[in-house]
C-alpha cells in the first residue's frame, strides 16, 4: 500500500508563491510517476503537473506552464511543486497521486493512490 502526504498549502496574495510537498511511503518502490491534481469548488479535478522518477520526464497543464515547476527527490520519494505568479484561479485543493510505471500522464483515471489534499487559496 502506498501512502501520500501533502503539505505546504496556504493563503497567498495574487502574484505570490507557494511550494507544495508530497511525501510517498510504501513497503517497496518500483518505477513510478507522481502527479499533482487540483479541484476547485464546483469543478472537475484536473491535472496540473507530473514527473517520472526514472527519467525525470515532466508534463504541465497549459494553465500553469511557465509559472509552476515540479521536481523530485528520489532518495526521499518526495515531489515538490513550486508555484509562482499565483492567480486567484489557482485556488483549489491540491492532491498528489502516484501510479506505477514510467510514462508521465495527467489522466486522473491512471492514478491508483491519492493523498488527502492541501488547500491553496489565492486572493486578488
Amino acid at each position: 500500500e502506498v501512502r501520500l502526504v501533502e503539505s505546504g498549502g496556504g493563503w497567498v496574495q495574487a502574484g505570490g508563491s507557494l511550494r507544495l510537498s508530497c511525501a510517498a511511503s510504501s513497503s517497496t518502490f518500483d518505477d513510478y510517476v507522481i502527479a499533482w491534481f487540483r479541484q476547485a469548488p464546483g469543478k472537475e479535478r484536473e491535472g496540473v503537473s507530473c514527473i517520472s522518477d526514472s527519467d525525470y520526464r515532466v508534463e504541465y497543464a497549459d494553465s500553469v506552464k511557465g509559472r509552476f515547476t515540479i521536481t523530485i527527490d528520489n532518495t526521499r520519494h518526495a515531489v515538490y511543486l513550486q508555484m509562482n505568479a499565483l492567480k486567484p484561479e489557482d485556488t483549489a485543493v491540491y492532491y498528489c497521486a502516484l501510479k506505477w510505471g514510467t510514462k508521465p500522464s495527467l489522466r486522473r483515471d491512471e492514478y491508483a493512490f491519492w493523498g488527502q489534499g492541501t488547500q491553496v487559496t489565492v486572493s486578488s
